[in-house]
């Protein structure tokens, strides 16, 4: 036992600590409820929105094919811009096997008010097409819906498609006209997420949980879960002149996965002439470095918005797409944006060109410094546990897109998957 000439210190520090543990408690637990850290798993790169009425079973697969023939048509062209031979040919792996990685059918802007009877029509027949595309094994692995937004004018007809698209998706996954059971529904929903757009108030969110909670209940399903489309200026700066979006993520009851930035209703909405909106304006950026610092050890990942400049046409208007997607995919995912919006097939080859040489360039600096880290090797970078979190999630990254294999990750950092998910995200 230590002692002081005045004082006994293990004594001291004991009493001190178990008055400290005493007056944290609260706040010890409101951390961790709070902010839980990533939640692990994979994110999707992008997500592609489609109009209902244009999905169907095999649209992934028709996607994948579409996007193969734009490469086809400007081989060239596509082989100048992404300057790496193994580039394109992962690229054409990837538009073959998996063309898709988030699919969000499209109940909102892309699809627009249409009758009652039409719009019933359209939810069912998009559930069960996503059934039948699941039970086929050519779904995306992510995919989900956006309804029209819980304001007064639209509130009773996205709920009413909610019910709709998921009665008759879990209907058709179990196979019977009946309502689905909690176990057959479970797989179902796995990877399935709804998008709640145009959201202005923190209010919203918390009727998007009673929504979620009703149709459980009425369809005894497993839990749902949303994302946040942050498209005004009120999610971002209240009348308090507060962050909404952090509390909108905390009024999400756990539910919420994302955070989506909607490019041009925010930019419109700010003031922004049409032929400036972008996801690189200025606007832009600060509504999304707030997302980022309210996401922050959340759990909620991010999403960057989309580019309207779709590369078709003629040879010089597919450069011009192709070339400002690349650009634009580049910059959001430097700046810890991992996932955007695609609107058409042409833009996946550059999607997945960028995301394959975002990583594929900083491999194998990443990899080096995961292996010293690892094994305490003397380097000429000391990085932190914090860092080498955030390298061993890169790595992961890679691996999940496509970018990297299993095999080229282990040999660089002796770290099997398994072991890179757990240095990147520990306690997961």
């Amino acid at each position: 036992m230590r002692k002081s000439a005045r004082f006994d210190i293990d004594r001291f520090t004991r009493e001190v600590a178990e008055e400290l543990d005493a007056t944290l408690r609260d706040a010890d637990r409101a951390l961790a409820a709070q902010y839980p850290g990533d939640r692990g798993g994979r994110q999707p790169v992008h997500t592609v929105y489609l109009p209902a009425d244009r999905y169907g079973a095999r649209t992934a697969p028709e996607w994948g094919e579409q996007a193969l023939e734009a490469i086809d048509a400007h081989a060239d062209l596509f082989a100048e811009l992404v300057a790496d031979e193994e580039i394109v040919a992962r690229v054409r792996h990837k538009l073959a096997e998996e063309p898709i990685e988030d699919l969000r059918i499209d109940f909102e802007d892309g699809y627009g008010a249409r009758p009652d009877a039409a719009e019933d029509a359209d939810a069912a027949a998009a559930g069960a097409a996503l059934a039948q595309s699941r039970s086929d094994g050519t779904a995306p692995p992510f995919a989900g819906i956006r309804l029209k937004s819980l304001e007064a004018p639209t509130r009773g007809r996205a709920v009413r498609t909610c019910l709709t698209f998921l009665a008759a998706l879990t209907d058709a996954a179990a196979g019977t006209d009946g309502a689905a059971g909690p176990t057959t529904a479970q797989p179902i929903l796995r990877g399935f997420v709804i998008t709640l757009p145009k959201v202005t108030s923190v209010e919203q969110v918390e009727a998007m949980v009673h929504v979620c909670e009703r149709a459980e209940q009425a369809l005894k399903l497993a839990p749902v879960r949303f994302e946040i489309q942050v498209e005004t200026p009120q999610s971002i700066l209240g009348p308090d002149g507060t962050a909404l979006v952090a509390r909108m993520i905390h009024a999400a009851d756990g539910r919420c996965t994302a955070l989506h930035y909607g490019t041009y209703d925010y930019s419109a909405l700010c003031g922004i002439a049409a032929p400036y909106q972008s996801l690189a304006h200025p606007v832009a950026d600060h509504a999304k470095l707030v997302m980022q610092a309210a996401a922050a050890g959340t759990g909620v990942r991010l999403s960057d918005g989309s580019t309207n400049r779709l590369p078709v046409g003629d040879a010089a208007a597919v450069r011009r797409g192709w070339e400002e997607h690349l650009r634009l995919v580049r910059r959001s995912l430097e700046r810890g944006y991992y996932q955007g919006w695609d609107l058409h097939p042409a833009q996946l080859p550059t999607r997945y060109a960028a995301t394959f040489a975002f990583f594929r360039e900083g491999l194998p600096d990443a990899t080096r410094r995961l292996r010293d880290y690892v094994q305490r090797t003397a380097s000429a970078v000391l990085d932190e546990p914090a860092t080498a979190r955030a390298l061993a999630d890169y790595a992961l990254r890679a691996l999940h897109c496509g970018a990297a294999t299993t095999g080229e990750l282990e040999r660089a950092t002796t770290l099997d998957a398994v072991r890179l998910t757990e240095l990147a995200r520990p306690g997961r």
